[in-house]
């Protein structure tokens, strides 16, 4: 039931009120006379913290000044007036009592923890609580001692001056593990009577619309509902009160890290087809259509560019880039032999085709060669036959001309037990990276495979010994079992220059650039491929979907992000 409004605290002189609370701040809309300070003080949100915007009086206005990094909280506000609350008639099931640093916090903070909410500094308890506004008391079970339950209020007089006779609860949570009931009453009673102590007239909360067993509660104890609202920093930790209801669950972890990025942000996002991870992305009134990293402003120039490995390969080279010797198959067996005589061992690829689909590597006779020339053909019917430059496969993922993140990915491979066999080992390892992978990786059991187990000196039915490894791919696509290693903070730095110059020849704005090196630290390497949509999902931490939103709409990045790239850029001006 809805209640009007009780009379809110008139503007006073103690301006622009804040109180910091050891897990974020409370930051008092109506002390605020002007909007833009109010969104200032909200964008000041500490990593790891959230800051709650209460009392807001112009909730639309506040929005519209930073609609990309505020929202209005799905909360409502209960308040309970001190001539309305009606003392308990039974004995409180637990004891009650102030919090103290150390072991008392770090309960409480694993007490958070378990229900999902932010934790609090332990350093913060070092200072004068009651001399700042705060009580922080705790719940102790009456067997063994233990915290069960913690609960934190602010005094209002100390920031909104002493005509202002409010207080609020903040931070209730119970062990989930706890043996007694009723603790959720005890703390709530314990820190409204403190309160009442101090002359305080009234206790607000809030609690989310939809918590019906805390809104029971709290109607129980006297609160009723007023018409009040409350407005959060769009973060990570307040992710899910500000996107929605999830999307369908058939959508691949390449096109959902883009989508959940765009929600964060405010950005619509519209499914057009979950199997193929098309989406549409809309905001003020622009729209971009994706299929994963893949977007409208790849051009079908630069994706034609990327599907044909020979003039991919024609085009970087005449950017600079390094390439390996390759030919486009004529045929005939004279041709393989020709380049095998000049190059030591030989790739096999087909001309079109990606996840590494119809590739085989390490090839030294003419008979390997034609063999993975009948597999290539399967997905293209033209083949090329490259140079064979062993060393690490490095992939960059280049977006907007800049390197974003850099990984050295591992052929798929599998450790002996002594029991089982190679090809039960290899069906258990390709079980583990579908699980990890949400059915993205997986090694194949082909011809490709057989013929490196047995480069190796082993057949598919023999048994591995305990603790050997063994290569069982030699390409190292994620799709084809293969694992993935950051090394964007030690790629050497002419590697990076040669991705950037591949993507701008091409001039693609997201790209993946492989790269085939000696160590991600040394500047010898050769292109391998380019990739119009590359995996971003594969690549974490690195912020590769930020960045990718970051290029289609630019003007969803926080505000302190864009100051500070602009700042960036004026400084490169003047360098």
């Amino acid at each position: 039931m809805m209640h009007e409004l009780a009379v809110m605290p008139e503007m006073t002189a103690m301006r622009n009120a804040v109180a910091e609370c050891g897990w974020g701040r409370v930051i008092f809309g109506n002390s605020f006379a002007d909007t833009q300070d109010f969104a200032e003080a909200l964008r000041e949100e500490e990593k790891d913290c959230r800051d709650i915007g209460i009392y807001v009086i112009n909730p639309h206005v506040l929005l519209a000044s930073a609609p990309q990094e505020l929202f209005l909280d799905p909360s409502h506000t209960f308040r309970l007036q001190r001539s309305d609350y009606e003392p308990a008639d039974e004995a409180c099931p637990v004891l009650v009592r102030d919090i103290e640093p150390g072991r008392d916090v770090e309960s409480a903070n694993r007490i958070f923890a378990s229900r999902n909410m932010v934790v609090m500094r332990p350093e913060f308890f070092d200072g004068n609580l009651e001399g700042a506004g705060l009580i922080f008391l705790v719940a102790t079970d009456s067997q063994d001692g233990e915290v069960a339950g913690v609960v934190m209020g602010v005094d209002h007089s100390h920031y909104l001056g002493s005509q202002d006779k409010g207080c609020s609860l903040w931070c209730l949570a119970v062990d989930p593990q706890a043996r007694q009931s009723g603790i959720g009453t005890a703390l709530t009673r314990a820190l409204a009577e403190r309160f009442w102590a101090k002359g305080a007239e009234y206790l607000d909360l809030t609690v989310l619309h939809d918590n019906e067993q805390a809104i029971g509660l709290y109607e129980k104890l006297g609160f009723k509902r007023i018409q009040s609202f409350t407005v959060k920093r769009k973060n990570t930790i307040n992710e899910k009160l500000f996107t929605g209801p999830e999307l369908g669950g058939n959508l691949n972890p390449y096109a959902l890290i883009i989508i959940n990025e765009a929600r964060r942000r405010g950005i619509h996002v519209e499914v057009i087809d979950e199997e193929s991870g098309i989406f549409r992305l809309s905001l003020g009134g622009r729209t971009v259509v994706c299929r994963e990293s893949l977007s409208e402003l790849t051009s079908a120039v630069a994706m034609s560019i990327c599907e044909n490995k020979e003039i991919s390969r024609r085009v970087v080279s005449e950017a600079g880039v390094r390439v390996p010797d390759q030919v486009q198959w004529d045929g005939t067996r004279e041709q393989i032999a020709d380049f095998l005589g000049r190059n030591t061992a030989v790739v096999v690829k087909p001309t079109h085709g990606e996840q590494g689909r119809g590739i085989s590597v390490d090839l030294r006779s003419v008979e390997e060669v034609e063999s993975a020339i009948a597999s290539a053909q399967r997905m293209s019917t033209t083949v090329l036959l490259e140079e064979y430059f062993e060393g690490q496969d490095l992939r960059l993922v280049v977006i907007n001309f800049k390197l974003v993140a850099a990984a050295i990915r591992k052929p798929a491979a599998v450790t002996g037990d002594g029991i089982s066999t190679i090809a039960r080992l290899i069906d258990a390892q390709s079980r583990r990276r579908m699980a990890a992978t949400a059915g993205e990786s997986r090694i194949p059991v082909d011809a490709e495979t057989a013929r490196i187990v047995r480069l190796a000196g082993y057949t598919m039915d023999d048994i591995l010994p305990a603790g050997e490894e063994l290569q069982v791919r030699k390409t190292a696509n994620l799709h084809t079992g293969g694992t993935i290693h950051d090394v964007t903070d030690s790629v050497h730095p002419e590697l990076v220059e040669a991705a950037v110059a591949a993507a701008r020849s091409i001039d693609i704005p997201v790209v993946g650039i492989d790269f085939m090196v000696t160590s991600p630290r040394s500047p010898d390497y050769v292109f391998i491929e380019a990739n119009e949509r590359p995996g971003l999902a594969n690549h974490e931490p690195q912020p590769t979907a930020q960045r990718f939103v970051d290029l289609i709409f630019p003007l969803s990045m926080p505000t302190d992000v864009r100051n500070f790239r602009s700042g960036l850029k004026a400084i490169e001006k003047k360098t």
